[in-house]
């Protein structure tokens, strides 16, 4: 069977933890393409010593192997804000984009998380999501996660959805037939539960 679930959302919104648990939850496989962004980001900071270049970070990302998704630094808030940096910029886009459609479309089920997975990389995905909360909530939880402070991550935090909701290639937005999810309000559980629930009545038979 190949079925695909896109799921969207800005960072912290909990997009990732849903994904993973739908992944497991019905046997797909999971691809978090925000690494895929964060692995050419910190690649093109590193050797460009602090400085992104935009035409060494579409090779890089040409060049980018599922070894290298596997770094231990890919969640860093550095990594984080490189990413965004990165992936304005087309050539990266279009690089990554096969990548991204491959593993979309593989036989046993996909489920893909970004911030342009049902609008551009998947836009007849059998089951979108755009999961989304509050400002002052996704920054707790990443400030948490981190043990950072929390008025710094909020200040990162809307840049990197200003850069991303305003970016001329593949802006982040909700697709038009997703389902918002807020996230704000909600358990862990409850989140799950309610995405679950809604890609399993989208599944063939309308059941896992």
């Amino acid at each position: 069977m190949i079925f695909t679930v896109a799921i969207d959302g800005p960072a912290a919104a909990g997009k990732g933890t849903i994904a993973r648990a739908l992944a497991a939850e019905l046997g797909f496989a999971h691809l978090d393409t925000g690494l895929l962004y964060r692995a050419v980001g910190v690649q093109a900071l590193h050797d460009g010593r602090g400085v992104i270049d935009p035409h060494w970070s579409a090779e890089l990302a040409r060049r980018l192997t599922p070894e290298q998704l596997a770094r231990d630094d890919l969640r860093s808030a550095r990594a984080g804000q490189a990413a965004s940096k990165v992936a304005v910029l087309p050539e990266v886009r279009s690089a990554l984009l096969d990548f991204q459609r491959r593993f979309a479309r593989r036989e046993g089920g996909a489920v893909l998380d970004g911030r342009d997975i049902g609008t551009v990389i998947c836009p007849r995905a059998d089951a979108k999501l755009f999961v989304t909360a509050s400002d002052e909530a996704r920054a707790g939880r990443r400030a948490a996660e981190l043990g950072a402070d929390h008025a710094t991550i909020l200040a990162d935090l809307r840049a990197r959805d200003a850069r991303d909701a305003g970016r001329d290639a593949a802006p982040m937005v909700a697709a038009k037939d997703a389902l918002l999810l807020d996230t704000t309000d909600l358990s862990i559980d409850a989140a799950v539960a309610k995405a679950v629930a809604y890609v399993k009545g989208r599944l063939p038979g309308g059941a896992a």
